[in-house]
């Protein structure tokens, strides 16, 4: 039992939070394309994504996995990109730190989806059974292609002060 849930209700609960942080993120990343704060949907993506380090903390598990370090190193860029946000109002090089924390918090949402498709999912589980193949390989490689690529262009083109000013 995990907050008075059976270990399956849990990792459901888990999987649902993750789901919704993935999508209000992608929401959150192509809004700061077009340099739009939308503040609802950021507060969504960087609180249900809080919740899903959270509560990956809280799954049976041994010692320190990678699941686990990845979820210190979201909770770390959350922790800078709410402080950038909220605390420093993106002023000056908290902009950048926002944007960097945030798209990163996402990525790596993004990058566990990956590892638990291929985990999980029938189809895909015997291209990369270990998490070593060529197939698995790739699929991370793209997602960090697209998201070296999307964090550059969010760093160009989220300037809120300006959208603000115009």
């Amino acid at each position: 039992m995990i907050l008075g849930m059976s270990v399956a209700t849990f990792t459901l609960v888990h999987v649902i939070v993750s789901l919704i942080g993935i999508a209000s993120g992608l929401v959150v990343l192509f809004g700061m394309f077009g340099s739009r704060r939308l503040p609802g949907e950021t507060a969504l993506f960087l609180l249900s994504t809080v919740l899903t380090s959270a509560t990956g903390f809280m799954l049976p598990s041994a010692g320190l996995t990678p699941a686990r370090l990845f979820g210190i190193i979201s909770l770390v860029a959350l922790a800078a990109a709410m402080l950038a946000l909220y605390g420093r109002r993106l002023s000056g090089a908290w902009r950048w730190i926002y944007v960097a924390g945030a798209v990163l918090a996402l990525y790596l949402n993004i990058f566990v989806l990956i590892v638990q498709a291929f985990l999980k999912i029938p189809l895909l589980h015997p291209l990369a059974p270990t998490g070593s193949e060529p197939p698995f390989l790739v699929a991370e490689g793209v997602l960090l292609a697209i998201f070296l690529a999307s964090g550059v262009i969010a760093l160009k083109r989220f300037h809120p002060e300006r959208r603000a000013a115009a």
